[in-house]
C-alpha cells in the first residue's frame, strides 16, 4: 500500500489541474481552442484600449507560475473577456494602474505590481508600464502586452526583449508564434525524456 502525504498529494493534484494556456500537445484540442478563444478576446479589447489611449499591461502566465505577483493584486478568477479587460483598465477603475495576470484563460488578478527592469539600455522615452512588462519577462517565461497611454503604441515583451509598434495582425502572429514555439519545445522535451 503506497503512503502519500497530504502536501505531496495536494501538490500533485495542483500540477494535474493546472493546464497553462501555453501547454499544448498535438492531441490536446481543448487547450488549443481555449488559447484561440483567449487570443480573440485580447484582440477585441486591445484596439479599444489603443483607440481610447488607455494604458494597460496584460501578462500571460506560462510555465513559471506568477503566484507571488498575483498576491500583490486583487484576485478576480474570472473568464478573460474583452469587456472585462476594458473595464479593468478604464481610468476610473481602482485596478487600472496595475497589471492583469491571465492564467488558464482566466483573469487571475488585476491591479498587480510587477518588478521593474534594471536594464540600463532601455530607452528613456519608455515609462513604468514598459519597464514592468520587460521586468516580468526577465524573471519568468511570461509574455506581457503593454499599451502606452500617451501614444497608444502596442508593445510585446517576451524573454527580456521588447517588440514595439505592433498592430493587431503582428500582435496576433507574435503571440501565435510564441504559443507554437513553446509547444514545439515541450513536445521535443517529452520526446527526449522518453529516450
Amino acid at each position: 500500500i503506497p503512503i502519500v502525504f497530504q502536501p505531496e498529494l495536494r501538490r500533485a493534484l495542483e500540477h494535474l489541474g493546472r493546464g497553462k494556456i501555453f501547454q499544448r500537445s498535438p492531441f490536446n484540442y481543448d487547450a488549443e481552442e481555449n488559447f484561440y478563444r483567449l487570443l480573440e478576446e485580447l484582440l477585441k479589447a486591445i484596439p479599444v484600449l489603443v483607440k481610447k489611449r488607455i494604458g494597460a499591461i496584460i501578462v500571460l502566465e506560462k510555465e513559471i507560475g506568477l503566484k507571488d505577483i498575483v498576491e500583490t493584486g486583487i484576485k478576480i478568477n474570472g473568464l478573460a473577456t474583452a469587456e472585462l479587460l476594458i473595464n479593468i483598465f478604464m481610468p476610473r477603475s481602482p485596478l487600472h494602474d496595475g497589471a492583469v495576470i491571465i492564467r488558464d484563460n482566466a483573469i487571475a488578478a488585476a491591479g498587480c505590481f510587477l518588478p521593474l527592469t534594471e536594464n540600463p539600455n532601455i530607452s528613456k522615452e519608455l515609462g513604468t508600464r514598459h519597464r514592468a512588462g520587460l521586468g516580468i519577462t526577465e524573471i519568468s517565461d511570461a509574455v506581457a502586452i503593454v499599451i502606452s497611454e500617451e501614444t497608444g503604441v502596442i508593445t510585446l515583451a517576451h524573454e527580456g526583449k521588447l517588440t514595439r509598434y505592433l498592430d493587431e495582425k503582428t500582435l496576433r502572429s507574435s503571440i501565435i508564434n510564441i504559443y507554437y514555439s513553446v509547444s514545439k519545445k515541450k513536445i521535443m522535451k517529452t520526446d527526449t525524456d522518453d529516450d
